[in-house]
């Protein structure tokens, strides 16, 4: 667990990998029973956009997050196992605070007062155009970071390296 803090304002961030939201759930749980952190970075959640409203099972804390799978879901019945998916769960104390700035595929953008949050899932070895895609992931990131050069940037994830 990671913490950051300021003369003002502190911030516990947990980065986890879900491997599947019901895989992860009681883990969750037991991490908020234990820890109570502020902001989970969640990776791999393997949830549909319909789906999505499983987190509200954690109710004291809001959603900002997106499915991998919305393109296979478009094609038609989805076939194979479900995949990737990013999502920041965020206490609802924070809510007014709180900012979204991008929501793709691989990476979910936050602002929670002065810092920029990024939660990241990068292509595993073997992916078809890893490198472009990472450096397409990046040089969005970057773009945004520099809107937002007033504030603190916390990056967290699954980088698989």
């Amino acid at each position: 667990m990671e913490t950051t803090s300021t003369n003002y304002f502190h911030l516990d961030i947990v980065s986890f990998n879900k491997h599947g939201f019901n895989q992860g759930r009681e883990s969750i749980n037991d991490i908020i029973d234990n820890y109570n952190p502020d902001v989970f970075l969640l990776q791999e959640h393997w949830l549909t956009p319909a789906n999505l409203s499983n987190f509200d099972v954690f109710s004291d804390y809001f959603l900002i997050g997106s499915s991998a799978m919305s393109k296979s879901i478009e094609c038609g019945i989805l076939l194979g196992r479900p995949f990737g998916g990013v999502a920041i769960l965020i206490k609802n104390s924070l809510r007014n605070v709180t900012q979204t700035i991008s929501c793709a595929d691989r990476y979910v953008i936050v602002k929670i007062l002065n810092y920029l949050i990024v939660c990241v899932y990068l292509p595993c070895t073997g992916t078809t155009d890893r490198l472009l895609l990472c450096n397409n992931i990046f040089d969005d990131i970057w773009s945004w970071r520099e809107q937002y050069v007033d504030c603190n940037i916390i990056i967290g994830g699954d980088f698989n390296v």
